[in-house]
Formats: structure tokens, sequence, C-alpha cells
């Protein structure tokens, strides 16, 4: 989920989809490994995997007939689907839509108290202090970890991903009319950052963990809960694992290599077996400013994160963001965070084990022999997907004895080759090329350079590898693709990808004899994303889904219950796909495979995170992120208002409760 982190003062604003062409780019792939895009052209040159070109093209306002089709019409004569709820209109508005049936309750904002004694919240008089104590800035994974089993009684766990600077501060942005190639438009310029700013900032960040309940079928938060906490970009945590100690994380205020302060940029993430919360560092790079000169100790491993990305201001006081003058502070992020929410005074741990990369998700299941195993997608434009296997097995009648699971356990890269395989590559040091010759002396320096270690195997290049969910029903496991626009037009092929992807597509991974540990396992292409009616598009939707069943940019997923299959999205406006960001439902399995139902929409300008459920699937937790980033935000002007909001508040992102009228389970 790259995202906008807000331009530098005085600096023209871009939209939310031009910052995250930038920062997508920051880092840069430059081996020669083959991308996603071969491997497809040569497994499915021989078979035909959908007609016509897939040039990539506008989008039609033309809907073929059969696009027309309603799913109940064209399951006529065929199998039931699995999902029961009416679908609704996609279209871009200023408010969220929910299946008719079901109610979409605001259940946190930015700013919302945390805790009883939490400051009110005032747009005008924010505060770091205030900040730390309320619910943080655009809200991304979201989820629920039940107490004493009880499904309708339990802990949320909410990432506060990055901030938009020109909505959440006042009077910090204007609009100014400029006149470019002989056209009037609109440009919004920051005003000058001060240290009190960058800390409120710093305080948004991070983490809430907040007791819930449902009342009278309604959630409400529980705000005297004992296990409620803020985490922020000031939080003390501890490095464990094997780069925990090394001298190339060791800092002028951390001598031992082994005290961190702060997470950010805390994208998707997971909740594990034992009711830990895994928290993941994406774009960790943005937040680092400086120089980086070649001499630069960190040098290589620097430019291919695209580290410093300088999308924040924080380095202007604090020498830690500042790559020049703490060169091995940037190590120090880009890892998978550990919580225990049921001890709120605990130190969080960031895993080393795991790897160092740019992480969207960490989600996690029990094999069967007991290990533990945890996927993730490196979120940028042709990198990858690796997963992680414990050494160490589960035990559910030891919590404690499971804390430290993610501390041993091997590291894998996925490789997708044309016969359909999936090869797990250890990166394991010593191994293959992972050598001293090769500039890797020790596991710790193939975990510090995951993506560096990952080249060096031959893994392959995806198209922006997000949210990585495993299905434990059936033994999949789900990868979504969100875009990328930049490939190149010599790439484009008979199948997949296409040049200048722009919608994305989901692949599907089948573990073998459902063994998540697998070393070796089998691949296709669950959808091909984009509007099915324009052939040039080459979407592979099946002929059941409706015209506003039809998705582009799958981004983050989940499995409920009953282990179907929902999907989020980033990236649909109205320019580009006529509606706004949503929830999907999708069927992967029988007559119906690749049907999709739209059954949330949110309001133009937002983004669609978090989705989750609760043990019994009939709360979905969903996260709307950056609602009114339009491109012309501001504080003063917001491109669009959720309706319950104050006309003197700003937009404001939250997570929203969707429960069944009358009960039930989702969909």
């Amino acid at each position: 989920m790259d995202k906008y982190l807000g331009p530098t003062d005085e600096t023209e604003f871009k939209t939310l989809t031009e910052r995250r062409e930038e920062l997508e780019d920051a880092g840069r792939n430059c081996s020669a490994n083959p991308t996603m895009g071969d491997i497809i052209n040569r497994r499915f040159s021989r078979r035909s995997f959908i007609g016509g070109s897939l040039a990539v093209a506008a989008i039609s306002t033309t809907v073929s007939p059969l696009a027309l089709l309603t799913a109940d019409e064209a399951r006529a004569e065929g199998e039931a689907s699995p999902f029961d709820f009416k679908e609704i209109e996609a279209g871009v508005d200023e408010t969220h839509h929910v299946a008719e049936g079901y109610d979409a309750d605001i259940l946190l904002r930015w700013g919302d108290k945390v805790f009883a004694d939490s400051p009110e919240f005032d747009p005008l008089k924010q505060t770091a202090d205030a900040q730390s104590r309320q619910f943080g800035y655009n809200n991304d994974y979201v989820g629920f970890i039940p107490l004493e089993g009880n499904p309708d009684h339990g802990l949320l766990v909410v990432n506060h991903e990055y901030t938009n600077a020109e909505i959440m501060f006042p009077n910090f942005a204007r609009v100014e009319k400029v006149t470019e190639d002989g056209k009037e438009e609109d440009k919004v310029v920051l005003g000058e950052y001060t240290k009190e700013l960058v800390d409120i900032e710093m305080a948004a960040h991070g983490g809430t963990v907040i007791e819930i309940r449902k009342v009278d079928g309604k959630w409400q938060p529980v705000l005297d809960g004992k296990y409620n906490r803020r985490i922020t970009a000031t939080t003390e945590m501890q490095l464990s694992g094997p780069a925990a100690g090394h001298e190339r994380v060791k800092t002028p205020s951390d001598p031992t290599g082994r005290k961190v302060f702060g997470t950010i940029n805390n994208c998707a993430g997971g909740v594990t077996a034992w009711g830990t919360y895994m928290m993941a560092e994406e774009n960790f790079n943005g937040y680092f400013g400086g120089e980086l000169a070649e001499d630069h100790p960190e040098f290589k491993q620097m430019k291919r994160l695209g580290t410093p990305g300088g999308q924040y201001e924080w380095s202007k006081f604090y020498d830690r963001f500042d790559v020049s003058k703490e060169p091995n502070e940037a190590n120090r992020f880009g890892w998978v965070v550990e919580v225990d929410p049921l001890n709120p005074t605990s130190v969080p741990k960031k895993r080393t084990a795991i790897g160092r990369f740019k992480h969207e998700g960490c989600e996690s299941i029990v094999n069967r022999d007991g290990r533990v195993v945890l996927y993730s997608g490196d979120d940028e434009r042709y990198d990858y997907v690796y997963k992680f296997v414990t050494k160490g097995t589960y035990n559910p009648d030891d919590r404690a004895a499971n804390m430290d699971l993610f501390d041993e356990g091997t590291l894998y890269v996925a490789k997708f080759d044309e016969d359909g395989t999936v090869t797990w590559m250890p990166l394991v040091h010593g191994e293959g090329p992972l050598t001293a010759e090769n500039g890797f002396a020790s596991q710790a320096d193939v975990l510090i350079d995951t993506r560096l270690a990952a080249d060096a195997l031959g893994a392959t290049k995806m198209d922006r590898p997000e949210d990585v969910q495993p299905n434990p029903k059936t033994g999949k496991v789900y990868v979504m693709l969100t875009n990328n626009t930049k490939r190149k037009e010599d790439e484009i092929d008979a199948a997949n990808p296409r040049a200048k992807n722009a919608f994305g597509h989901i692949v599907e991974i089948s573990e073998t004899d459902g063994d998540f540990a697998s070393t070796k396992s089998r691949w296709d292409v669950l959808l091909k994303c984009g509007d099915p009616s324009v052939a040039e598009v080459g979407a592979s939707f099946s002929t059941a889904t409706t015209r506003n069943g039809w998705f582009g940019m799958p981004d983050n997923c989940a499995i409920d219950a009953e282990g179907r299959l929902w999907v989020s999205t980033d990236g649909n406006n109205e320019k580009d796909t006529g509606r706004t960001d949503g929830v999907w439902a999708v069927e992967t399995e029988g007559e119906g495979r690749g049907t999709s139902k739209l059954f949330f929409r949110v309001p133009v300008g937002a983004e669609m995170c978090g989705p989750s459920f609760n043990p019994t699937s009939d709360t979905f937790f969903l996260a709307v992120q950056h609602p009114g980033d339009a491109g012309l935000a501001t504080y003063e002007k917001p491109a669009t208002r959720w309706p319950d909001f104050r006309d003197d508040m700003p937009v404001r992102p939250a997570v929203v409760a969707v429960t069944r009228q009358g009960g039930g389970k989702i969909g």
C-alpha cells in the first residue's frame, strides 16, 4: 500500500496516486531475475487464457451485455453462490455504502479517546501528548483478538500507517491558482514544519490496542479497558533474532544494537494463534532524510530500498532520521514487530529473523506439523513474495512457550516457474550465493539485506505483492498483486501481465497437500483485474460477475470462518474505474470461481483497508483510510465529509464495524 506521505514545505501538492508512483519506485530492483510477466507468458502461451489483445486501454464507458448479467441470471442453471447478500451499485460519492440488510457503524475515528482520561479531540489544539492517548491517523490493518474466547468481546488492534499533513493540520495548507500550459489549475502548498508538528505526526503513527464489546448488537470501545494501549514512533522496542546486536544496527544512542524507539509506516499486519499482534513496517524509507553519498557504508542496500526517501521532515529535528548523521538507524526499521496485547507494559519486539524489506502484511498459520508459517509481500514494483517457517512448534496449552517462536526459523523467497510450480528458496547464510564473498558475512547480513539476498537467489519479480493470506480450509494462499504501471511495452504478452498493468491480479498458491511449510508448491492466476467489458484490458472475472462486481488494484484480503475470500482495493477512482475502493466477495471454488460481488464501498478519495472478521464472522471490521484525499483536500476545504462530521471538523480516517441486521454471519 505505498502511500502519499506528505510533500516538503512549499512544494506542489501531488495526489495520492502521484505520490504512490514515486514511492513505489524509490527503491529499484535492477536484478536480471525474471518477472512474473515472463513466467505467466511462458506458462500460458500454449493455452487461450483470454481472447483479445492485452494492451492497456483507457476504461471504456461501453459495457457489454454479458457484463450486465446479474449473478442470479448467470447462475440460473448452475450452483448457488456462497454469498447471499444483494450486491450494491459501484460508483463515486461522498459517503460509504454497504449491502442491503447490513449496518456499517463508525467505531473509532482519528482523535477518538483510547483511555477514559484521554483528552477530547480538538483539531485546533493538537499536541503530541494528546495524540499519544488518542486514536491515531490513517488506520490500515485491523485485527480482533477475543477475550476468553468471546466473539462479542475482545481487543481491536489497529495499525496507523502514515499522516496527511494537509488534511490533519489546520491552516497548514493553502490552495493557489496556477496557470500551466494556458490552463488554470489548483495547487496545494504546505507551510513550514515545526518540531511540534513533527511530534504530533510521530504520535499519530504506530498502532492502537483497545478493548471493544458488543452491546445491544452494536460495538463500542471500553475506554477503561486494562489492555488499552497506544504504540507510536517513539515507543521503546527491542530488536530480537539473528540481527539483534549486530554492528550494523548499533547507533550512538544504542551501542547494544538491541533497543529501538518506535515503529513507522505500519501497513497490513496479522494476529497469531497465541494472540499476539503483528505490525508490518512498510515504507520506512520515506521517513529518512539527509544525503546518501556513494561512500556511505550502507549505500548499496539503501539505494535498493530507496533510502532516504525524504517524504517527511523528521530528519530536520531528529538526527536519527538523517542517514548522513546516523548511518545505521534505517537498518532498525523495515521489520515485523510483534506486540503482546495482553500485557500493556510489554516491550514490542522487532523479529529480525522474518527479514527486512517493505512488509505488506504478516499473516500466519499453524501448519499441520505444529510449525508456524508467516507470509508477507514486499510492496514495490518488481519485488518479491516471502514466507517464514518457524523452527519451533506451537503449543496450544502454553502461551508463554510461543512468545519467541519468530526468533528462529527459515525465511524463504518465491520463484514462480513456468510449469506452474513455486519453489520456496531459503535465505540462509552460506547456502548458494549467500556467502561472504558475495557480501553476506553472516545471517544478520542476509536479513538486513533481504532484498539483495533475494536478488542473488533469482526470485521472481512481482507486480507489487501486497497482502498474502493463507486459507486454513483449503491449503491455498492468495497473493494480492496491486499493479505495475511501469511495465514496459516489450513485456506485453498474449496472457498476462499487461504493459502498464494498471489493474493488477491475484495469484493463487496451492501448498502441497495442504503443507504450508512445503518448499515446492503450485500456482495459478485466480483473477486478472479490470473491466471485463473492455477486451483490451484482458480481465478474467467469470461471466457471472456483474458490472458492479469487477474491481481493480487488489490490496488487502481476508478469509472468513467459512474459508471464503474477501478482497479490498486501493486505487479505484472516478477517472480510471468509475468507482471508489471497496470490499468485494470473491468465489474461489466450483462453477462460480472468479465471480466477484461488491459488498461495501468507501467515500471518494478514501482507500479500503483492514478487512478482518471476528471468530464467528458475524462482524466485519473495515478501515477507511484518508477519506477526503481526492487530490485537493485540505483542513479548510476537505474534498469529502462523512455524514456525521460537523462543519468545523476535518475528514477523519475511521474503523467501521459491519453487522447484519437481526444478527447472523456476514455474506
